[in-house]
Parts: structure tokens; sequence; C-alpha cells
């Protein structure tokens, strides 16, 4: 079961069929939450409501002509599709692109799972269904003018059929500056292609090295030195607050600050993933009760 917040109110569904009359039937609503801007459609796990207080009023059911109404407000083609781009909610990468009918978006917003229409099979088809490489949407967006759409989502595993993370691994840069080279390179956003750039380093350990080796290896081959300057940095950081510096020296310190934590991270093989899973995970738990969370589990 999944709870579905879209424009001040929310929706508790379960999964449905492909038809737009099953779609209907299926669903009901009620208010959790204060309005979201248009045009955001966002889910949560039922779990994260455990516990929490909603604080928001509840408002009388209203019948699932909302959901009519905004797939009414989607701009369809002359063949009633619009491009469906899947993202990747933690690394930015886009995933994969297709197309949705309204079918699909609304199987989407049912079951969570990212659904498109197959224009060679005249049918709606759940990418995962035969690998199961699921994309779980937990967010959907409509552009500006409501003929596109992004899923937002975190796949089980590669997007592309070659078996690549996603279907968008060949740099038209590369390309043109070495046309001789089939190389595969994902277009990662600045985080995730520092975190790349330091896991090459460290992979290139133990090669033989004609020059001294970088700052990069040097941390990752010394603990006590990658921790003092995390030390440093932060304190540096926070000297920017207390000393009143300017923005760019502020940004600076933070990015210095960042590199370095990257490089632990990469040390003790955790990824960016699993940081921003957990920043995830609290969005919607307060910073008492993340704190009691940690306590209970030994993590004081």
């Amino acid at each position: 079961m999944s709870i579905l917040q879209f424009n001040g109110f929310s929706s508790l569904s379960s999964s449905i069929g492909s038809n737009r009359s099953s779609f209907q039937s299926s669903l009901k609503f009620i208010n959790l939450s204060s309005p979201l801007p248009s045009p955001s459609i966002r889910f949560f796990s039922q779990n994260k409501f455990k516990g929490l207080v909603v604080k928001a009023s509840v408002i009388p059911i209203v019948d699932s002509q909302k959901v009519e109404t905004l797939l009414n407000s989607v701009k369809w083609d002359d063949k009633g599709l619009t491009v469906a781009i899947a993202q990747h909610v933690d690394t930015g990468a886009i995933l994969m692109q297709a197309f949705a009918n309204r079918e699909a978006l609304a199987a989407t917003i049912s079951s969570r799972k990212a659904t498109f229409y197959s224009r060679s099979r005249s049918s709606l088809w759940t990418k995962g269904e035969t690998s199961s490489n699921f994309i779980n949407v937990t967010d959907i967006f409509l552009d500006c003018d409501r003929d596109s759409i992004i899923y937002l989502g975190k796949p089980d595993g590669p997007t592309c059929h070659t078996g690549e993370e996603t279907c968008y691994y060949s740099s038209v840069d590369d390309l043109l500056k070495h046309p001789e080279v089939d190389g595969k390179r994902l277009a990662l956003t600045t985080l995730y292609e520092l975190e790349s750039t330091i896991s090459q380093r460290k992979a290139e350990i133990g090669a033989i090295e004609n020059g001294k080796p970088s700052w990069t290896k040097k941390l990752l081959l010394d603990q006590k030195l990658l921790c003092s300057k995390i030390r440093e940095e932060a304190d540096e950081l926070c000297r920017t607050l207390e000393e009143n510096e300017d923005q760019s020296r502020t940004a600076a310190e933070a990015a210095d600050l960042l590199f370095h934590s990257m490089v632990l991270l990469k040390n003790k093989d955790v990824k960016l993933e699993d940081v921003f899973q957990v920043l995830r995970q609290r969005f919607s738990q307060s910073g008492i009760e993340e704190k009691r969370s940690r306590k209970s589990h030994g993590h004081e």
C-alpha cells in the first residue's frame, strides 16, 4: 500500500490494473499534509508515517475525479502519448526515456513502478517486469507545458538492456575527441563524477608510479592524515562563519570538507548513494526523533 500526496491531498491505494476504470474505482483520497507546489506528485512509504503525528487538518474524502483532472491536464499528443523520462533520485542521472499514456501514468501513480506504453506492442509495460530491475518511483514531475513527464526513482539494478547503469553512456565530447575509441562514460552529476574519480585513484593503488602519488592516493593510504585533514577542513569551514568571511571563501572551505569526507567514504567502501538514502529517510523525521533512534540502536 502506498500514500500518494498531490496538491494537498493524499491517497491510500493498492496496486491496480492498467485500465482507467479500475484505476478510478480503486483510489480514494484523504488530506494528510499541506499542499505541494503544482505539478509535483510525491510518494511516501507507509512505514514513514508510523508514530508520526500529522498536524495538518484532515478534510473529507475526495473522489478520484481529482486524479482524473490531473490526467486530463497532461497534453497528450495526437496518439495519446507523452515523453516519459526516468531519473535517478540520488545521482540525478537520466536512466532512460520512453513514452507513456494516461493509463501508464495512472499505473505508475498506483504501483510506484515506472510504467510506460510500448508503441510497437500497443500495450503497457513496466520497467523490470522481465529483468526485475524495477525503477521504484518516489516522485513524478510534469514540465511547465505538461507535455512531458519525469519519473524520479531508485532503480533496483542496471536500467539499460546492455547492462549499463543508464541508457546514456556515450559522451559526445569523447566521441568528437577520440572517435576511434569506443569508450563508455556515464553522464554523472558533480559529486558522483568526483566519487568516480576517487574510485579510480583507489583502484590504481599498487600500480607502478612514474612520479609522485596523487594527493587522493596519499589520503587513501594514510588514515591518520585523512582524519586530520577532515578535522582541519571542518574547523576552517566553521571559522568562515565565526570570522564573517565572504561567500566564496565559505564555498571553497565547504568544497574541501566535502572532498576529504568523500575520500573517507571511499576508504570505508560507503557510497554516496548510501548517504543520500539516509538523508531521504530523515526528510519527514524531526531531529529529536532521529537522535532518539540513534540512541536506541547504540549509535550515540
